[in-house]
C-alpha cells in the first residue's frame, strides 16, 4: 500500500447515523466520495453522502454484494450490526481494505472477543468479568463477578441491553432484556463486577502514518470525561481531571490493546479508536474500545485544533494529524421524549445566543429517549462548559409538527 492515499479516495461507509455523517463531511473536504449505506432511508449520513444505499448490513450476502458492486479504496465500519466475518473475507482475498481492519472490526464488535483479548495482554487491567449463554449460566457467573454486576448483550451500543442487578432474583430478568434489545443476537451476554470509579474516560487513540520515518505511530488526545445514563452517554468534557499516573496507565493500555488488534490482523491498522475506562485513584480499569470515532468525543468539535472525525479521516487516508486541545468544552445531548412522526426543535436560537453551538441530527424520532442532537461549548474551564451545554440542551424542546389536515 502506498500512502497517503491518492485524493480523491472513495469509501463504502457502513452506517450512516451521527458519527458517520460528521466523519463523511471531514472525508469530503478532503475531496472524497462517500457511499453511505444503513438499515433505513435518509440517515444522518445519506444526507450529506454522494450516494446511499439501504441494505440489512447483518445480512452477509446483502453486505458482499453492495462491497462487489462498488469499486472503493476504504470500507469503513461505523455501526456494530455488520457481518463482519464477510468483510474478514473480502479484506483476505484483496477485495477491500477495511478500517482500521477487519480483525479490529470483529473483535471490537463484540463484548466477547475484545475483553478476552484486553484480559490476556499483561500490561491490561479489566474488572472480573463471564460471558453466559443462559439466564442459569448468568446466576453462576455471578458468583466470579459478585453482586452488584452489569449485564450486557455482547453485541451493543448506547446502552442497548445493559442493567444493573442487585440480587440473583433480577438474573432471569436482566437476561431477558439483554437478549431481547441486543443490536445483534449472539445469544451470550457479559457479566461485568461493579467497579465503583472516580471517573468514565474516553482516551481517542489515534493509529497514523508518519510518512517522515515511514512507520506507525500512536497518539492520544485528552481525556475526555463522560457522564452516562442506562448505559447511553448524556454529556461529556474535556480535559478530565484524572491523576498524571492514571493517564499514564490509559495511553499505556490503550496502545497495548490496539497494538495487539493491528498485529493480529492486517496491516497497517490506520485510524482513531475509541477507548474507555474506569478510574479511581490512580487505578485504571479497561473497559471498552471502538474502533471509530466516539460518541463521547463528539464534544472535539468545539475543543480541539482537528476533531476526532478529521483525525479519522486524515489516519486513515494517511494523511497528518495533530492532537491539540485548544480549548476546555462540554457536550450535552439532545434526545426526545416521545415517538412522532415529523419533529420541530425550539430553542436553538437562545442556545446559540448563550454561546453555544447546536447539531441536530436528522434521525427519525422513531421513539423516546433517542439521541437527536447534541450542544456544544466551550468555556474557561470544564465546569463552566458544561454548565452550559447542559442549561442549552435542556432547554432545546422537540415538539411534534403539526400535520396537513387537507
Amino acid at each position: 500500500m502506498t500512502l497517503p492515499l491518492d485524493l480523491p479516495a472513495r469509501i463504502l461507509l457502513l452506517g450512516s447515523g451521527e458519527l458517520g455523517k460528521e466523519l463523511t463531511i471531514s472525508l469530503q473536504r478532503l475531496g472524497c466520495h462517500i457511499i453511505a449505506v444503513d438499515s433505513y432511508p435518509h440517515a444522518p449520513a445519506m444526507q450529506v453522502a454522494d450516494e446511499a444505499v439501504v441494505i440489512d448490513m447483518a445480512d452477509a450476502d446483502a453486505l458482499a454484494a453492495v462491497v462487489d458492486t462498488y469499486e472503493v479504496d476504504l470500507v469503513v465500519p461505523e455501526v456494530e450490526a455488520i457481518a463482519t466475518e464477510v468483510l474478514l473475507q473480502l479484506e483476505q482475498r484483496g477485495a477491500c481494505r477495511v478500517v482500521p481492519n477487519a480483525h479490529s472490526v470483529m473483535a471490537t464488535m463484540d463484548r466477547q472477543r475484545i475483553r478476552a483479548i484486553a484480559a490476556q495482554l499483561p500490561g491490561v487491567k479489566t474488572s472480573a468479568f463471564r460471558f453466559a449463554s443462559s439466564a442459569d449460566e448468568l446466576r453462576e457467573a455471578l458468583e466470579v463477578t459478585g453482586l452488584p454486576a452489569y449485564i450486557k448483550p455482547t453485541m451493543s451500543s448506547s446502552g442497548h441491553g445493559q442493567s444493573r442487578i442487585t440480587d440473583i432474583s433480577q438474573a432471569q430478568a436482566a437476561w431477558d432484556y439483554a437478549i431481547t434489545e441486543a443490536r445483534a443476537h449472539t445469544g451470550r451476554v457479559i457479566v461485568e463486577e461493579e467497579i465503583v470509579f472516580d471517573a468514565e474516560i474516553t482516551l481517542l487513540t489515534l493509529r497514523w502514518w508518519d510518512a517522515e520515518t515511514c512507520q506507525v505511530r500512536t497518539s492520544f488526545c485528552a481525556p475526555i470525561g463522560h457522564r452516562q445514563s442506562d448505559g447511553d452517554y448524556v454529556e461529556s468534557w474535556q480535559p478530565a481531571a484524572i491523576s498524571a499516573a492514571a493517564l499514564t496507565a490509559c495511553e499505556a493500555m490503550a496502545k497495548e490493546v490496539t497494538t495487539a488488534l493491528a498485529q493480529a490482523g492486517a496491516s497497517p491498522c490506520l485510524g482513531l479508536f475509541g477507548v474507555e475506562f474506569f478510574i479511581r485513584g490512580d487505578q485504571v480499569y479497561f473497559s471498552e474500545l471502538s474502533p471509530r470515532p466516539h460518541d463521547t468525543g463528539m464534544v472535539t468539535m468545539v475543543t480541539q485544533q482537528y476533531s476526532e472525525f478529521d483525525l479519522h479521516a486524515h489516519a486513515i487516508l494517511g494523511l497528518p494529524v495533530d492532537t491539540r486541545m485548544v480549548r476546555s468544552g462540554a457536550s450535552a445531548v439532545i434526545k426526545s421524549t416521545e415517538a412522532m412522526p415529523q419533529a420541530r426543535y425550539r430553542g436553538i436560537a437562545e442556545a446559540m445566543a448563550a454561546g453555544a453551538q447546536v447539531r441536530i441530527f436528522g434521525k427519525p424520532v422513531s421513539r423516546g429517549g433517542r439521541r437527536l442532537g447534541v450542544v456544544l461549548a466551550g468555556g474557561d474551564t470544564c465546569d463552566q462548559a458544561r454548565e452550559l451545554a447542559w442549561r442549552c440542551a435542556h432547554n432545546v424542546s422537540i415538539v411534534s409538527a403539526p400535520t396537513d389536515q387537507g
